[in-house]
C-alpha cells in the first residue's frame, strides 16, 4: 500500500534529551573557543552611535516637550517616539558596518575534511511535484558541484491529507527511478505530526542521526546549488567549535507586485545589512530555521526543546518559533552559531500577495512573543537573549508606531488645533500640549523618513562592493526605475503592515490566534468581501486622518500614511497582480534577469515529474 511507503536506511539512534531552562547547560564536547575581541568591537560600533543618536533625539524632543515641565501624556509620547528612534538607528549602523566589512577580504577557508552531510527537507502538505523536482535538481547540483562532502537526501514527510500523502509517496517512488547513479534520496512519513517541524527533526535524530555528522535543514520551498551547500559543508568541517552555521537565503520565483517588491528590497538592500549582523553577532549569530547546516550530536546534546508551560497551567504549549531557541540553546552549550552572508546560491520563496504574507505574519508574531518568556532561560548568553527580545520587538514596534500615529493626530497642528484636550492645575480652562509647529512637524517626520530611508540607500552603495555591476539588474535606467517602484510600492504597504502586525499581537495577547497552519505556496485567491474584512481598520483609520486633515485638526505631513491606510483594499488587490509582458521584470534582481542554472533545472525536474504523475509525455530539455 502506498500509505506504508517507507524507505530509510538502517537506524543510528541518538539521545536528545529535552533541555532544562532553569538550569545552565554546558555540553562536555563542545571545544572551548578561542574569544574574538573584534566581535566586542564591532557591538560597540553599532550600539553606541545607535545609543548616542537616541539619547540626542530624546534631549532635542525634551526641549519642546518639557519647556513648561513634563507632564504624563508627553512623557509617554516622548517614551514611544525615542524607543522606535534607537531600532531605527540600530538597523542604520548594522547597514553601516556592513558597508566597511564588504570593503574586507574575508580569509580563506581552510581545507576541510570529508563529512557525511543529511540534506533534510521537511514536509507538510505540499504540491509533491513541485518540493520534490527542488530536491532533485540540488542532488544532481551536488554530484557536479558538491566537492569532496557525502551527501544524501531524506524527505522527511509530515503530510496528514491521504490523497496528498497518496502523490507523494508515487512521486518518491517515479524520482528513485530518475536520479542518476550515487544520487541517494530516503523517504519517510510519520502518521501523526507529533510536535510538528520540530518533533519531524527530532524524530530523524533520534533514530536515524547517528550516522551523520551534520544535518543541512531545508524548508519545502528552499533551493541551494550545489557550491553553496558545499560551502556551508566545507565551514563546517573546518571549524570544529560550529554548532551551526547560517546561509542568508535569498528571495527567488516572484512574479506578482508584492512578492517582487520583497524580492528586490531583499537582494538589493539585503546584502549589507546581513553582512553587518553577521559581524557584530560573530559566534553568537542566530538560526532562521532553513537552509543551515548542523552539527548533529551538538544539535542532538544542546537543543532539544521541552514543551513550555501556559500561563493557564492547563496544558503546555510548543515552542512555535524554535530556530532562535535553538540557536540559543546551542550557544548556551558550547557550540558556535555563526552566519555567513557571502554565501550566493541559498534560495527561498516569498508569499505571493499581501494577505498571505498577514497570515504567515500571524504565525511567527505568535511564536516571537512567546520568546519574551523564555528571555530568563539560565545560561543564555546576552546576544541570543537580544536575538529573541529583537524578534518580539519587531512585532510589538507596531503598536507603538501606531500608537504615535493616533498621538500625532490628536496633537494637530498647534495648541489651538489639537484635538487632544487634558487640562493642568494651574489653567483648567486652557489645554497644555506641546505646541507642534509645522516646521517641527516636518522636522521630526522628515526625519523618521530618512532613518527609514538610509538602509535603502547605503544598500544600493553596497552594490559595486559585492563585485556586481547595475547591468546585472538590466541596467542603469531599469535599476532606477525598480528602485522608484520598490520605494513607492513600500510606502505605502508599510502603514497597512503596521496595523496588521499590531492587530497579530493583539490576536496572540486574547489568544485570538490558534495552531500554526501551514503556508499556502501559491497564495490564496482572495475576493472583495474578504479584502473588505481583512482591512476594515485600516480603512477606517485612513479615513479618519483624511477627515481629520479636511477639518485642519491633523498635520497634512501624515497624508501619504492616511492614503495609504485610506486605500487598503486596492492596493490588497494590487499585491496579488501578476507582472507581465513590459513589467514582468521590474524590481527584478541578478537571479532574474540571469537565471541561475540550479532554478532553471528545478522547473524542469517539476514539470518532467508532473508529466511522469500525470502520464503525459515527459520533457525532454530544461526550459
Amino acid at each position: 500500500m502506498t500509505q506504508g511507503l517507507h524507505i530509510m536506511p538502517p537506524e543510528a539512534p541518538l539521545e536528545m534529551p529535552a533541555q532544562n531552562f532553569d538550569v545552565s547547560y554546558a555540553d562536555p564536547k563542545a571545544p572551548e573557543l578561542r574569544s574574538d575581541n573584534k566581535t566586542a568591537l564591532w557591538r560597540a560600533i553599532v550600539f553606541i552611535p545607535a545609543i548616542l543618536a537616541t539619547f540626542g533625539f530624546g534631549w532635542f524632543m525634551w526641549s519642546w516637550f518639557g519647556m513648561d515641565g513634563l507632564n504624563a501624556v508627553e512623557g509617554i509620547l516622548l517614551s514611544l517616539m525615542a524607543f522606535n528612534f534607537f531600532w531605527l538607528c540600530l538597523t542604520v549602523s548594522t547597514v553601516a558596518l556592513g558597508l566597511g566589512s564588504l570593503t574586507r577580504t574575508p580569509p580563506r577557508m581552510q581545507t576541510s575534511q570529508r563529512m557525511k552531510v543529511a540534506l533534510l527537507m521537511p514536509v507538510y502538505n505540499e504540491v509533491p511535484w513541485y518540493v520534490l523536482g527542488n530536491a532533485r535538481s540540488m542532488l544532481e547540483e551536488l554530484r557536479s558541484h558538491g566537492g569532496r562532502h557525502d551527501y544524501t537526501m531524506f524527505i522527511l514527510s509530515d503530510t496528514q491529507d491521504p490523497d496528498i500523502a497518496s502523490a507523494e509517496q508515487e512521486s518518491i517512488r517515479a524520482l528513485r527511478e530518475t536520479l542518476s547513479p550515487g544520487l541517494k534520496i530516503y523517504y519517510r512519513r510519520r502518521e501523526t505530526n507529533t510536535g510538528r517541524k520540530v518533533g519531524n527533526i527530532a524524530d530523524w535524530i533520534t533514530r536515524w542521526g547517528g550516522d551523520w555528522p551534520a544535518m543541512l535543514v531545508l524548508d519545502a520551498d528552499s533551493l541551494m546549488t550545489g557550491r553553496a551547500i558545499a560551502r556551508l559543508s566545507d565551514a563546517m568541517a573546518s571549524d570544529p567549535g560550529a554548532g551551526l552555521i547560517q546561509s542568508c537565503p535569498q528571495l527567488i520565483g516572484a512574479q506578482t507586485v508584492f512578492s517582487r517588491m520583497q524580492q528586490f528590497a531583499n537582494g538589493v538592500y539585503g546584502t549589507a545589512l546581513s553582512e553587518g549582523l553577521a559581524r557584530w553577532t560573530g559566534q553568537e549569530g542566530n538560526y532562521w530555521g532553513h537552509n543551515a547546516i548542523i552539527r548533529t550530536r551538538a544539535f542532538a546534546s544542546s537543543a532539544g526543546l521541552p514543551l513550555m508551560r501556559s500561563l493557564t497551567g492547563r496544558e503546555d504549549k510548543l515552542i512555535m518559533s524554535h530556530d532562535f531557541v535553538e540557536a540559543g540553546l546551542l550557544r548556551r552549550a558550547g557550540w558556535s552559531v555563526r552566519v555567513l552572508p557571502r554565501i550566493r546560491g541559498s534560495y527561498e520563496e516569498t508569499p505571493p500577495t499581501l494577505i498571505d504574507h498577514i497570515l504567515r505574519d500571524r504565525r511567527w508574531c505568535q511564536g516571537n512573543l512567546q520568546h519574551l518568556r523564555l528571555l530568563a532561560t539560565r545560561g543564555l548568553r546576552p546576544a541570543s537573549r537580544f536575538h529573541m527580545f529583537h524578534g518580539a520587538m519587531s512585532y510589538l514596534a507596531s503598536p507603538i508606531w501606531f500608537a504615535l500615529l493616533v498621538m500625532w493626530a490628536l496633537m494637530g497642528q498647534g495648541r489651538d488645533a489639537s484635538v487632544l484636550t487634558y487640562f493642568s492645575p494651574d489653567n483648567p480652562l486652557m489645554p497644555t500640549w506641546p505646541e507642534m509647529t509645522e516646521g517641527r512637524h516636518v522636522l521630526i517626520i522628515a526625519l523618521m523618513y530618512s532613518l527609514l530611508l538610509a538602509p535603502k540607500l547605503m544598500g544600493i552603495v553596497a552594490i559595486p562592493l559585492t563585485r556586481t555591476r547595475f547591468a546585472d539588474y538590466g541596467g542603469p535606467g531599469r535599476f532606477v526605475l525598480s528602485f522608484f517602484s520598490e520605494l513607492i510600492l513600500s510606502v505605502a504597504y508599510a502603514p497597512i503592515l503596521m496595523v496588521q502586525q499590531m492587530i497579530a499581537v493583539f490576536r496572540t495577547m486574547f489568544g485570538i490566534q490558534k495552531g500554526w497552519t501551514p503556508q499556502l505556496r501559491d497564495g490564496g485567491r482572495y475576493g472583495l468581501r474578504t479584502l473588505i474584512i481583512c482591512h476594515a481598520l485600516e480603512t477606517i483609520s485612513g479615513i479618519a486622518l483624511i477627515a481629520g486633515m479636511a477639518a485642519g485638526l491633523v498635520s497634512l505631513w501624515l497624508l501619504p500614511i492616511a492614503v495609504s491606510l485610506a486605500l487598503a483594499v486596492p492596493l490588497s488587490a494590487l499585491s496579488g497582480v501578476s507582472l507581465r509582458g513590459l513589467v514582468a521584470k521590474l524590481m527584478g534582481t541578478r537571479e532574474m534577469w540571469r537565471e541561475p542554472q540550479v532554478t532553471r533545472a528545478a522547473r524542469h525536474y517539476r514539470k518532467e515529474l508532473k508529466s511522469t504523475l500525470d502520464g503525459d509525455a515527459q520533457p525532454t530539455a530544461a526550459e
